[in-house]
């Protein structure tokens, strides 16, 4: 995408990456697929208040963060798990690499919504921090802390581990 294309094309570009971030963040394709249209419905009423020039995917991950804390708060929308229907493709190879991803996709459901978006964003979205932080709002250091977290506790889950935080004493 470059800074001269029009706006409604640099949208329209990021469509696959929003429904691989709402898969991996809802964790059902009916539930992604909802998420991935009121973004872009918002994302495409506001188009004119987006600023020429500045990143469009971060932007449209922003209203996405705000229409997924809205749907959350919603106490009509339910909240579905994955189930077989909507495991991620395993990979081929060696039986194991197929438990390994499902090992991984048990542990990232286990994680807080908080964790879980944070190191989505990083990870499968290769977003800088900075860019995580603007995009949700919150504190860079927040978002460190969140993805440390995220990770000591999906390590702990793969391993077979629970993952205990010290407490720390601040006087």
């Amino acid at each position: 995408m470059t800074a001269t294309s029009e706006p409604h094309d640099q949208l329209l570009a990021c469509i696959p990456r929003l429904r691989r971030y709402a898969r991996a963040l809802v964790g059902d394709r009916a539930g992604a697929d909802d998420l991935v249209q009121d973004t872009l419905e918002r994302g495409w009423a506001r188009l004119r208040s987006w600023q020429n020039g500045s990143d469009m995917r971060a932007w449209l991950f922003s209203i996405m963060h705000n229409v997924r804390i809205d749907q959350i708060r919603r106490p009509s929308v339910p909240t579905q798990l994955l189930n077989e229907d909507t495991l991620m493709p395993i990979a081929p190879g060696s039986p194991a690499s197929g438990l390994e991803l499902r090992d991984m996709e048990s542990a990232l459901r286990g994680l807080p919504d908080e964790q879980r978006e944070i190191l989505l964003l990083v990870a499968l979205e290769e977003m800088s921090y900075d860019d995580v932080a603007q995009t949700l709002k919150i504190p860079i250091g927040t978002v460190m802390s969140r993805l440390s977290r995220a990770r000591e506790k999906m390590r702990a889950n793969m391993e077979g581990r629970t993952c205990v935080a010290p407490l720390k004493v601040v006087k």
